[in-house]
């Protein structure tokens, strides 16, 4: 004779996953200027017509920020990732930022950007 299974019932899913960037952890959400999704990877690379060239004109790694300069316009862009760009980026790099996704790619690294 075997026992009867009682049913367990399911676990409360969360809408939204926790951000560690604030205590310097591994991010586990994907909203703008966290984690870099890997559909948002693969979109942006997907898309290479939609990168634009850019310069670093300024970085404040306390709070996230890289501020670079498009190459073709000339318009300066105010990005903020808690995935570390900030930390990464040196003053006068060239970096591209892809237009529709809001991912730079500093050099081989990629990160999602949230504009200012």
């Amino acid at each position: 004779m075997s026992s009867p299974h009682r049913h367990l019932p399911p676990l409360q899913v969360r809408e939204r996953a926790a951000c560690m960037c604030s205590l310097g952890g591994s991010c586990s959400s994907f909203a703008p200027g966290h984690a870099l999704h890997l559909i948002q990877a693969r979109l942006s690379s997907a898309t290479p017509t939609e990168w634009v060239d850019a310069i670093v004109e300024a970085t404040d790694a306390a709070h996230g920020v890289v501020v670079v300069r498009t190459l073709v316009a000339g318009e300066l862009v105010e990005l903020w990732s808690g995935a570390g760009a900030a930390h990464d980026a040196v003053v006068g790099a060239p970096v591209a930022l892809h237009s529709r996704y809001d991912v730079l790619a500093l050099g081989a690294a990629r990160f999602n950007v949230l504009r200012g």
